[in-house]
């Protein structure tokens, strides 16, 4: 068996092609305790994810945790699954085909494919798609605008262990965050603007982030730096004043302190301290997702409501919002500069690589 693996049909007169892999972070098949359970085990059991020595982790995840999140966890799934399934795969196939149609208009012959981290379709699975149409160049897109060792990093590891064992590597990009990127940014106001303009506007807008241990904070993941950048260079784009916005932070797992303030407490604190209206908005999700559509805009506001609080408006994430994916295509674009993206590139490419190796085989003899 070869050490290092190859294309299935490997042509060396195809045409090099460039790609685009955007990547999010993956969902069950179904809202049942048996699609639930195998996608746990790969989302908990990454050591990026979970930081406690294996030791002492491995027998808590197996022996307890995996017996008993799944029902949980589906029960949750289900109260906000479409019907087209998962709302985070519904809304990720929808951005990469308007993100794909977008790239074409603006002239962009490149190959453009959606993978997830944890379940299918896998990184591994869609490099290898790719590989058969001879890739050259690739561009790894997390759909995470803050960086995390925990989200973001996790691409970067499944992507580098699958390509150690290929042969023929590509030449290789990486977007490490778009935390401060202008139109991302601009997306997001406009999504905030586009509710208030609908729904009326409340008195505190929250801005709740995904939610990762303070350690990684102490041990330097610019997690932390990289959510309040973003809050304040919203913040300045819808012209709050600091008492009008607040940062705060979802999704706690297990005893240790995460970072702080936390979503749910925060805002019953608001509503006992008599603000009446709030509006919520998670910056750090790009589609929504069981985070935003159930912690947030269910429990979430339950809490709030119970505590004395009289309206909850909760903002959709930014899903296929027009400007952010006009956002997307721009930023994909400055990523791709120098490489060769448009069909006529590509074509002129093909006939001189073409040309060329007629000439060599011309001049030994093995063309008449």
């Amino acid at each position: 068996m070869e050490r290092f693996s190859s294309p299935g049909a490997f042509n060396h007169a195809s045409p090099p092609r460039t790609a685009v892999i955007l990547v999010q972070l993956g969902t069950p098949t179904a809202p049942t305790a048996a699609a639930l359970r195998p996608f746990l085990r790969q989302f908990l059991g990454d050591p990026r994810v979970v930081e406690i020595p294996r030791l002492i982790w491995w027998p808590i995840l197996h022996g307890i945790i995996l017996n008993t999140r799944p029902a949980k966890s589906a029960h949750k799934y289900a109260s906000v699954w479409m019907d087209e399934g998962s709302p985070l795969m519904v809304h990720s196939v929808r951005q990469t085909e308007l993100l794909r149609q977008t790239l074409n208009e603006r002239g962009h012959d490149i190959d453009l494919m959606l993978a997830m981290r944890y379940g299918e379709p896998s990184i591994a699975t869609v490099l290898e798609a790719l590989r058969e149409r001879n890739m050259t160049r690739l561009l790894v897109l997390p759909m995470y605008p803050q960086y995390a060792g925990s989200t973001t990093a996790t691409v970067f590891d499944e992507a580098a262990r699958v390509l150690q064992g290929w042969r023929n590597l590509p030449e290789m990009r990486w977007v490490r965050n778009f935390h401060d990127d202008p139109g991302y940014i601009a997306a997001l106001a406009a999504q905030v603007r586009e509710a208030w303009a609908r729904d009326g506007r409340g008195e505190r807008l929250v801005m709740s982030f995904h939610g990762v241990p303070r350690r990684t904070l102490e041990l330097g993941d610019p997690y932390h730096c990289e959510c309040l950048v973003t809050a304040r260079l919203l913040a300045e784009q819808l012209g709050l004043s600091r008492d009008q916005w607040v940062v705060t932070f979802q999704s706690r797992f297990g005893k240790a302190q995460w970072l702080q303030p936390y979503t749910e407490p925060t805002l019953e604190a608001l509503a006992r301290d008599g603000v009446r209206e709030v509006d919520v908005i998670c910056p750090g999700f790009v589609v929504d997702c069981l985070e935003t559509l159930e912690e947030i805009s269910i429990e979430a506001k339950s809490a709030f409501l119970k505590a004395g609080g009289h309206q909850f408006r909760y903002i959709p994430c930014l899903n296929e919002a027009p400007v952010f994916i006009d956002a997307l295509a721009s930023l994909v674009e400055a990523q791709l500069s120098g490489w060769p993206t448009t069909a006529t590139v590509g074509q002129k490419r093909e006939d001189d690589a073409l040309t060329k190796r007629r000439d060599r085989a011309l001049a030994l003899g093995a063309l008449s």
